[in-house]
Order: structure tokens, then sequence, then C-alpha cells
């Protein structure tokens, strides 16, 4: 197919790389020319615009935030206007709910199609790809646009006819894993205080209670205080939460602990750790506890996978 890739950050490049090695006919844009450099090495024709990245079959955008994708998308010379008619517009940037039902309208007035397909994983899955793909749009849509899911994704779950479900399922799935940073990080703080050597702790835990990615990924790097270089950014982190509460409350739903998470990626960020990886608000609590950072006695963050 002929694949248009608008973003091309850790996540973005790892994911344009696969569909050159796919056997697509990939052209990339990106706002930072130099970061299609690699790409064009390996066969990706480089665009000057984002029209001209927006002609093909389809073309993917895996942008930072709404505003991004606003700025893409309706701009001047985007992908709205420059998309064929029956050509495919996959969103797999982690975008507002309300963003992504004006991405399926405008794209429906125009005959054109839209699938949101969010993703879960790393950049190192990215590069693999190994991705988790959350799709929703039409079954025509989604059946057509499968190859190039699949060169991404080790699997891809179709969640809905409705484009802006699979946005939702995404902002839940990062509420959950925040959740999840915030409570190993307290329950480390308190075994931390006790003297507990906390990675021996992580391995008990996650061979007794929670012997799935996210505790191992997440815990080591709170254990070892290693938050750099950061796979997925803290104020990405924050974005997400924001993004939750606000569809939670369009929704009449409490989500309590959500409130909970944000707040505590704006003690992150009150300190300057906004660019640090997402899982450094798991290193709160210990410092609220008075404990110093670990002794560097383990591989360090940076060189795991």
């Amino acid at each position: 197919m002929k694949v248009g890739f608008i973003g091309l950050g850790r996540m973005g490049s790892g994911m344009a790389a696969n569909l050159l090695d796919a056997g697509h006919e990939v052209t990339v844009y990106n706002r930072t020319p130099s970061k299609a450099a690699a790409l064009a090495a390996q066969g990706a024709r480089i665009a000057v615009n984002v029209k001209e990245a927006s002609r093909g079959d389809a073309v993917v955008t895996m942008l930072a935030n709404d505003q991004a994708v606003e700025d893409v998308v309706f701009g001047d010379g985007g992908v709205i206007e420059a998309l064929a008619p029956d050509a495919i517009h996959i969103s797999s940037s982690t975008i507002s709910v309300g963003l992504a039902e004006r991405l399926a309208q405008a794209h429906r007035e125009l005959e054109s199609r839209f699938i949101s397909a969010p993703v879960f994983g790393r950049p190192n899955l990215a590069a693999a790809g190994q991705l988790a793909v959350i799709a929703a749009g039409t079954p025509a849509a989604i059946e057509d646009a499968r190859p190039i899911l699949e060169a991404v994704g080790r699997a891809i779950f179709v969640v809905s006819d409705t484009p802006a479900h699979a946005n939702l399922v995404k902002l839940s799935g990062n509420f959950l894993l925040a959740s999840v940073i915030e409570s190993l990080g307290e329950a480390m703080a308190l075994v931390g205080k006790a003297g507990i050597d906390r990675v021996d702790y992580l391995d008990t835990l996650t061979q007794a209670l929670f012997d799935v990615p996210a505790y191992k990924l997440y815990g080591i790097m709170i254990a070892e205080g290693e938050f750099e270089p950061a796979g997925f950014a803290a104020a990405l982190g924050q974005k997400d939460l924001r993004l939750a509460l606000a569809a939670a409350e369009a929704l009449n739903v409490p989500m309590p602990f959500a409130s909970v998470l944000r707040d505590r990626f704006l003690a992150l960020a009150a300190q300057g750790g906004g660019q640090l990886d997402w899982s450094a608000i798991g290193g709160l609590a210990a410092a609220d506890s008075g404990l110093q950072r670990r002794d560097r006695t383990k591989t360090p963050a940076a060189e795991r996978t």
C-alpha cells in the first residue's frame, strides 16, 4: 500500500520503519526534517509538507497531543483536505475523545475514512513491531487498513465501530498503568523505609502476585530510581490523565483516583520532572518519606529494553 506517515518521534519512527520492512511504499513527514533521514536511508520518501504525505491509500498520524493533530489535520494543506475519497486516515495518537469524534465527523463529510488506532507499548516495542493496537472504525475500513496495523503491532484489538471508543479505551488503559506506577511507588517506599531491598522486594512481588510486564518494567525503574531517558514523558502522562478526567466528566463517571494521579503528575512537574519518564511519579512517595535515591547496584533502567 501507499502509506503516508506523519510524526516521527520515538514511537512514530519505529512504526514507520516497520511499514517499510513490511514492503509498503512509505512517504514520511515530520516538522523537524532531520528526523526523517534514517527512514529515507531505509527507502522512505520524504514529503515536504503534510499534503504531500496524505496522497496515498492511507495516512498514519502519530503526534503528541490534540493541538498537534488539529494543526496537521485541519490546518491549511492538512490531511482532511488532501486525502482522496475512500482513502483512510489512521490516527494512532493518544488524543481526546472529543477530538476523535470531530475527526470522524469531518472525514464522513468528505467521504474519506477514519480509524482510531492508538497503541499500547513503549519505543522499544514500536521498533520491534510489537505494539498492541486498539482499533475502532467501520469493519470495511479496518479490514482495508489491516496490513498497516499488522505491520506495527503484535496484536490488533477491534473494540468498536465508533472510532472515539478506541481513544477512550486507550485513555482508560493509561489511567490503569499510572495507578500501577503510583501504587508500586507507595509500596516500595513503605518496605524501603523499613530497610528491605526494593529490587529483592520487586522480585518477590512479581513472582508471588503480579507476574505481568507492567509491574516488572515500572517496578525496576522505581526501585532503582532510574527515570531517564524517558520512554514516555511525564508531561504526556499528565496530559492523558487530564483527557481521561474530561471523558469521565462528559459521561458523569466519578474517577476520584484519577484526580489523585493528575495531582501527582502536577507535583512532579512543579519539581521540574516533566521530561522524566512518567514512572517518576512512583518515586515521589520515596522522596516524601525521606528515602534517598537507591545506589545503582543493578542494571540501569536506560540499558533495559
